[in-house]
């Protein structure tokens, strides 16, 4: 038996462990990883960053804990250059596993903002977190009326009606974007029914396996931007100036690549040697 015939019987879950192995060693190695910003990137902080304080931007953060390793680091980028340019926030939750998740996050957002400038931001005045509804689209086109058909009350109670930086907002005329980032179809509903319905614009960060697909509504115009998976989220990271958990999983994320398409090399060489040699056994 040649060696490739003894690599090509060999357990694949040694494959898996080396993929470990050279992941484990990226991570401890210290070495900084370029992130080249893509167009789609730029025109999402682009639009965040010609905003004038005060102004509202709505963030709909439909996804579970499963994909926070993606998608946690976009969003704590987008909030803080939120709040650091005084934008006004008002976000919400469509998935079921979301709702707590969401308020975490915005408690962190609010504390590193404090840390950072000594300003603490509050419910109902710089943000107003509205929670978890079910059935996205109804509550999607319920939000196109009035926030105050599916959210009578915040995620914490409050009446709407009660929160000063919701006296002058009504739906979607008065936000000047939503950034849907996600890991579901939601999606899907905000493109057809937040922007094909009630035309606000929109913009959204999804998972890296998902991204391909919303690619054609940008070209429609359909969205403005995308950010796609842990690069879009460390393009982000970079853009707001606080390279984070994303900029360092590009490391892992490189690392990943390189390993499997070394091994996808040494597969084909050894696919092909194996063939020749049955064929020179045969003659």
């Amino acid at each position: 038996m040649s060696i490739w015939e003894k690599m090509f019987a060999l357990d694949r879950r040694w494959v898996f462990l080396v993929l470990v192995v050279a992941l484990l060693v990226s991570l401890k190695i210290p070495f900084r990883v370029s992130v080249p910003i893509s167009n789609e990137a730029r025109s999402i902080h682009d639009f965040v960053d010609h905003l004038k304080p005060g102004d509202v931007i709505h963030l709909a953060m439909d996804y579970d804990p499963a994909a926070m390793a993606e998608l946690q680091p976009m969003m704590l980028a987008v909030l803080k250059q939120c709040f650091e340019k005084d934008i006004k926030i008002v976000m919400t939750a469509l998935h079921q596993y979301g709702p707590a998740l969401a308020a975490a996050t915005i408690d962190t957002a609010i504390a590193r903002h404090e840390a950072r400038t000594g300003v603490r931001k509050k419910s109902g005045i710089d943000y107003a977190y509205l929670g978890y509804q079910p059935y996205a689209i109804l509550i999607i086109l319920g939000m196109g009326q009035n926030y105050r058909i599916p959210f009578p009350r915040d995620y914490y109670g409050v009446p709407l009606d009660s929160l000063p930086m919701m006296a002058h907002i009504q739906n979607f005329r008065d936000v000047k974007a939503v950034l849907n980032i996600s890991s579901t179809n939601a999606t899907d509903f905000w493109i057809a029914y937040g922007n094909g319905r009630y035309g606000v614009p929109l913009a959204i960060g999804v998972t890296g396996v998902m991204t391909p697909e919303y690619y054609p509504y940008l070209q429609t115009g359909q969205i403005f931007g995308i950010l796609g998976g842990l690069k879009g989220a460390a393009e982000y990271e970079t853009l707001v100036g606080t390279p984070g958990p994303a900029v360092d999983g590009m490391k892992g994320q490189i690392v990943a690549h390189a390993v499997i398409i070394l091994f996808i090399i040494i597969g084909n060489i050894g696919y092909f040697a194996v063939r020749r040699g049955k064929s020179a056994r045969a003659t």
